[in-house]
């Protein structure tokens, strides 16, 4: 793994004085990375026509608060209900002092993720620490600034949310799963837990063991609380020294102060469904894919239909304007709706930035590669209805090695790319670095040895006979294919009377690469506040380095 950057950090755990170790992989040596997402962080001039900002902050977080425009009343009424929302959650004075700052002018960092089970994955709290370092940062350069976290109430895709998987004590991962009553379709932050929940927590709490995060999980997920709450009241003590900002999107007072871009979104549709049509030949055109489909009857609006969440559609080939399932809608009925009642509706993944920044003096966007590709096309809408694009800058993205994996690591020469390979290609390249040393060294030598004699005869055959050359060089690769499979056959027949090392790869694949994606979006973050207490968030702050965009490997030593 190549290393472009090396940092050494020196923090205080539950378990005494811990060293830090940050590597930096590039995101283009990490499988399923896009171009749209690595010519960003790169910010190549041909990405730049979608991104007008750099995702270098430093650049232009002054320039960019000078130009925010927010109109005082909606900055008092979001302020009230942002108070209301978080003393409801059990804020702290850091939190409520926050929301006093932004009534009184500041900007916002904001970032935001789904209600995920016990807080979610693990990059879910990567992305709150950004946006809090962000704040500070930009803070600490004379631009008054806050983070905030969009909790995702409003989506509707349950499946997403009420899982959580949690390393075992053998590493192997344990899935948690809240069976649900809610109507399929609801929104999750109208979901509630029933006793259900109680045996789910007990569990999982047991797992984990005796800690703080434990205890926060117990008096946040009961009955009666939503994933939206217990999520929330989760967050806000994990986040309390930090002050982090909670916003529940589903409020109907945040709906009724959106109401105008609601109006706007449909009275506009045509237009704005041309312009993401267009962008989307733009980016296609570039070589880049598209996050979400637009076809000609998209709309930018859900609305609730028997307490499930719908799209509203555009009708192209009948006399009616829109389509609400199988209701027919006229242009003027859908506005007068959307004024008497914005509760009812909401933004689709292409216009929630848009609300959001609506609702909040947004100095920017924090995100993952995904709401970074969303970026690309969102920008036609923003433009459209806000008259400015807020830019996007990216997460921590990482990898947390703990003490086992780092051992195992170092013992059979591995770095996180190795693991890319997938378990049985590990499990052959750890039986490779477990032959014995005296085979290995064998080996190598006949490799040497066949190459020196096999050149010296390429050499002695350009002289007698030059068109005999490309038959040596195909005979050395077929001698050399011969002496590679039988070193592979050694290793397999090691691997075959240690059965150990599979399930050592087992394990690193299951910590280090679950199910051949990043650990960041598959393991739990409790897991790890559970293992290193709640003072890992102050170790993963100060690993943020706001320009360095590449995936950081953590080795805590």
């Amino acid at each position: 793994m190549k290393a472009l950057t090396y940092h050494e950090l020196h923090r205080p755990t539950l378990s005494g004085e811990r060293t830090v170790k940050s590597e930096c992989l590039p995101f283009t040596q990490i499988p399923h990375s896009t171009r749209l997402f690595t010519d960003f962080l790169s910010y190549s001039p041909k990405v730049q026509k979608f991104y007008p900002h750099s995702p270098f902050f430093n650049q232009w977080a002054k320039d960019e608060a000078s130009q925010l425009k927010y109109d005082p009343e909606r900055r008092q009424s979001v302020s009230s209900i942002l108070e209301r929302q978080n003393r409801n959650w059990g804020a702290s004075g850091k939190t409520l002092a926050n929301i006093s700052r932004l009534r009184a002018g500041a900007a916002a960092v904001v970032t935001g993720q789904q209600v995920g089970l016990f807080g979610g994955p693990v990059f879910t709290i990567f992305k709150a620490l950004t946006a809090v370092k962000l704040a500070d940062q930009a803070s600490h350069d004379g631009v008054d600034c806050v983070p905030v976290f969009w909790l995702a109430t409003e989506d509707h895709d349950v499946a997403e949310v009420n899982q959580v998987a949690i390393p075992g004590a053998d590493y192997s991962l344990q899935s948690f799963n809240v069976p649900t009553q809610g109507l399929p379709g609801a929104p999750v932050g109208t979901v509630r837990f029933g006793s259900e929940v109680e045996p789910v927590v007990e569990a999982a709490t047991g797992l984990l063991g005796p800690s703080a995060i434990a205890d926060f999980l117990r008096e946040a997920y009961r009955p009666g609380e939503t994933f939206g709450s217990a999520f929330a009241r989760l967050f806000a003590r994990l986040f309390a020294d930090w002050g982090v900002i909670l916003l529940d999107a589903a409020d109907p007072e945040f709906h009724h102060i959106a109401k105008p871009i609601y109006h706007a979104a449909i009275e506009r549709t045509s237009e704005l469904n041309d312009a993401l049509l267009a962008r989307g030949r733009e980016l296609d055109a570039a070589g880049y894919h598209q996050q979400v489909k637009v076809t000609p009857s998209s709309t930018l609006l859900f609305t609730l239909r028997n307490g499930a969440r719908v799209p509203v559609h555009r009708h192209v080939s009948a006399s009616a304007d829109f389509l609400i399932e199988d209701e027919q809608i006229s242009h003027a009925d859908l506005l007068h709706r959307i004024k008497s009642s914005p509760e009812q509706f909401s933004a689709n993944v292409l216009l929630r930035p848009v609300i959001q920044d609506y609702l909040l003096s947004t100095l920017a966007y924090v995100g993952g590669a995904a709401e970074v590709a969303y970026f690309a096309q969102v920008g036609v809408v923003y433009e459209e209805l806000l008259g400015r694009l807020t830019p996007i800058l990216p997460r921590l993205s990482a990898t947390i090695v703990e003490q086992k994996p780092k051992t195992l690591l170092e013992r059979y020469k591995l770095s996180l790319p190795d693991l890319f390979l997938g378990p049985e290609k590990l499990r052959e390249l750890m039986a490779s670095r477990t032959l014995p040393q005296e085979l290995q060294s064998a080996f190598d030598q006949a490799d040497a040895s066949l190459q020196k004699s096999l050149a010296a005869i390429r050499e002695s055959l350009a002289r007698l006979d030059p068109t005999l050359v490309d038959s040596a060089t195909n005979a050395a690769s077929k001698m050399h294919h011969q002496l590679t499979q039988l070193r592979d056959r050694a290793a397999r027949a090691e691997l075959r009377h240690e059965e150990i090392l599979a399930r050592k790869a087992d394990l690193l694949c299951n910590v280090l690469y679950p199910n051949k994606v990043l650990q960041e979006r598959e393991i739990g973050g409790a897991y790890f506040i559970a293992r290193h207490g709640t003072e890992f968030l102050r170790v993963l702050y100060d690993t943020i380095h706001t320009d360095c965009f590449d995936h950081q490997v953590i080795t805590l030593v």
